[in-house]
């Protein structure tokens, strides 16, 4: 195939993996709204927990798992399906998306993210890629709807407003650090999504925790609770810290070696490092004042808009030495 044809293959495998993604986030948000909230599990358990010490039994099980019959074991078989619907589709989009990639590289015969389209459909991949495989590893299925909207609103602005044509890579880009540099970027920016999809949950589930147990029902019953939220969103930012830490370094290797200096404070490395101050501030009051809650949240948050300003507003608006978006 030509590049020209390998270009339109990409663009054409990039739109179904977004009309899979369409239906996937559908499913997830089903599983959520119809599966049985997790509140009533713990009540349950609470009951089952109190039955046993006050009937004056031998034993005592704190952590027994709750028997559902009836109604809600056909509602959570249900839920489960459509669960896993969810994750199989999630799966195939990526696999689209995996090869509306290649294609891309391929069509151009090089590293596919050389401007702003290429980064963000990339982006969006290693979004996908790490929630899969933390799926493998953690029950983390109820994240679906919130990571994969992120992945979708990305796609949609790459091929509406970010498109470029697939083109060979100006001089200064032309290079190793191409590979490493962004790269260790795109899979950072994989893990902060991530990270960022489970504190919004966080804080939202933080604030309908606050209103007590006779709140009204809410969509956010079925999540686990704030604390489990907590810990997971702490885990994945200390998880992408070394890694957009590398990223850092590497590009300031890369800077000396295309414009002779490691370092100068162009737009784009001042919003890295600024990104980068912010994730260190959350990570070492976590560890040295012991913040947790809402407060080391909105430390995270702000590390996230960091992030984001530095790749909307940086790349397309502010003029430096990685003026590359390939936007006018």
């Amino acid at each position: 195939m030509t590049g020209a044809e390998l270009a339109g293959l990409s663009n054409n495998l990039l739109y179904s993996a977004m009309a899979v993604y369409a239906l996937a986030m559908y499913f997830f948000a089903a599983e959520l709204a119809f599966s049985r909230p997790v509140r009533d599990g713990r009540a349950s358990a609470e009951l089952r927990r109190l039955a046993t010490v006050g009937g004056g039994g031998s034993s005592t099980t704190y952590d027994a798992p709750v028997t559902e019959t009836g109604a809600d074991a056909d509602r959570t078989a249900r839920s489960d399906r459509v669960g896993r619907i969810a994750v199989s589709l999630t799966v195939l989009a990526f696999l689209l998306h995996l090869g509306a990639v290649v294609t891309r590289g391929l069509s151009a015969e090089r590293a596919p993210w050389g401007n702003m389209f290429e980064f963000s459909v990339t982006g969006a991949l290693a979004v996908t890629g790490v929630f899969l495989v933390l799926l493998r590893r953690q029950q983390i299925r109820y994240l679906g709807t919130f990571v994969v909207l992120p992945v979708l609103l990305t796609l949609g602005l790459a091929v509406t407003v970010l498109y470029t044509e697939s083109a060979q890579l100006v001089p200064a880009l032309k290079s190793v650090w191409l590979v490493i540099h962004v790269s260790a970027a795109i899979i950072a920016s994989g893990l902060l999504t991530v990270g960022f999809a489970q504190t919004i949950c966080f804080l939202v589930q933080d604030r309908l925790e606050q209103r007590g147990p006779d709140r009204p029902a809410s969509f956010f019953d079925r999540l686990p609770s704030a604390a489990a939220l907590d810990r997971a969103s702490y885990r994945m930012h200390a998880f992408a810290y070394p890694i957009w830490t590398f990223a850092v370094i590497a590009g300031a290797i890369w800077a000396e070696n295309a414009w002779g200096r490691y370092w100068g404070w162009d737009p784009k490395e001042t919003w890295a490092f600024i990104t980068w101050m912010v994730l260190t501030a959350y990570l070492h009051a976590r560890a040295t004042a012991g913040w947790k809650g809402r407060k080391a949240a909105y430390l995270a948050l702000l590390a996230y808009g960091t992030f984001l300003f530095n790749y909307l507003v940086v790349n397309i608006w502010l003029v430096g030495f990685h003026s590359y978006a390939g936007v006018s």
